[in-house]
Formats: structure tokens, sequence, C-alpha cells
């Protein structure tokens, strides 16, 4: 099931043309996440709460193999595509948080994710405290997108998640959530709770 659900979320990235955005061939695209699924053996599904929100794996790419501002343009929920109210230089200033250590690579699994649905009208910064305290870790700005590329439902009205692992160095939280009907990445403030977003976090990444 999970190799099926890998083989899905390959097809699902070629689909919306990241081998030609990335210079590459479909075939060749393929062959550069194929380690990945290797890693597929590591996911203990029995540890996975079986809840709506938790998602066993998520094949994320690197903003630097794929700049998130493209990425967040191909993702598409119910016949409608993504934005960003971020510009390119904004979303590079976002980086991730001291202590997080990404995979090597251009691209990573991020395992067993919770997307907040427990964390509404909780604030970024207690949010990120819990997220800690349980030995979490929470979403970086390009996490976050890969999650809806692969799982646009997880989105729903009234209720977006924040990406607490990517700040710039001030009170600015990114978060994704649905405007206009459309999925979109924009941010808040890290001491304002919102009864419609809640904080993403994961197990562990690889």
């Amino acid at each position: 099931m999970l190799n099926e659900e890998f083989e899905r979320q390959v097809r699902n990235l070629i689909d919306k043309g990241y081998p030609q955005l990335v210079g590459l061939s479909a075939a060749a695209f393929s062959q550069e996440l194929e380690p990945l699924k290797h890693q597929i053996s590591e996911i203990n599904l029995n540890q996975i709460e079986a809840q709506a929100w938790r998602i066993p794996f998520v094949i994320v790419i690197k903003g630097d193999w794929l700049h998130a501002e493209h990425a967040m343009r191909l993702v598409e929920r119910e016949g409608k595509n993504g934005f960003s109210s971020i510009d390119i230089e904004e979303i590079n200033r976002f980086q991730p948080i001291e202590g997080m250590e990404l995979p090597e690579g251009r691209a990573y699994l991020l395992l067993d994710i919770d997307t907040g649905t427990g964390t509404l009208n909780v604030t970024p910064t207690a949010a990120l405290a819990s997220i800690t305290q349980e030995n979490r870790s929470p979403l970086t700005l390009e996490e976050g997108i890969s999650v809806i590329t692969h799982f646009p439902e997880v989105l729903r009205k009234n209720n977006g998640f924040s990406l607490l692992g990517s700040r710039c160095g001030d009170r600015r939280v990114t978060a994704l959530w649905i405007s206009d009907k459309k999925p979109k990445l924009g941010w808040c403030w890290a001491g304002n709770p919102h009864t419609w977003l809640g904080s993403a976090s994961c197990q562990a990444r690889c």
C-alpha cells in the first residue's frame, strides 16, 4: 500500500509538470526520487493515528530544486490553482529554524504528518512549544506546500495550518489556507490565535 502511494505521488508530480520545470525527462525525474522509496520501510503505520488529518508520508521537493512560489502555483484543489501573497524575494527570507536539519539531496520524505487540527485557535508560539514537547517537528514552508500538493483535501475552508519551521527573523509565520476558494500561501503573526488556523508538524524526515 505504501509503495503504491509513493508511486502515486511521483506520478502526481510528473503530471503537474515538475520534470519539465527542473529540466529533466519524466524518467530521469522518477529515477531521482527512486532512492526515497527504500525509506518507506521505516514507516510504522501502527504508530500513526488513524485520523483524517494524519498522513503517513509525503515526498518533499526542496525549494532550491523547484522554488516554493512555483510549486504553490501547481497546487490544485477542486479545480482551483494555488497562489502566494508572498513574493519570491520574501519567500527566500524564510529559512528553517535553528536546530532543524533537513535531509541531504533535492528531495526527501516527511513522515507522520499532522496538519494541526488539534492546535486550532492556539497561537503559533504556543503551538511550537507543544509540538516540541511531543518530540515532533514543525513543518517548513516547502513541506507544507508539498503536503497540499499531494493531499489538497486536507486544506479546508476555515481549517488551514501554519508552517512554524520556516522563519525570517521577525514575528511573521507562513501559513496555508483557503482564500477565494483557492489554496493560498500567506502569513500571520506568531502571537495571534485564529479559530481557523492550526500548526502542522511531523514525526521525522528521511
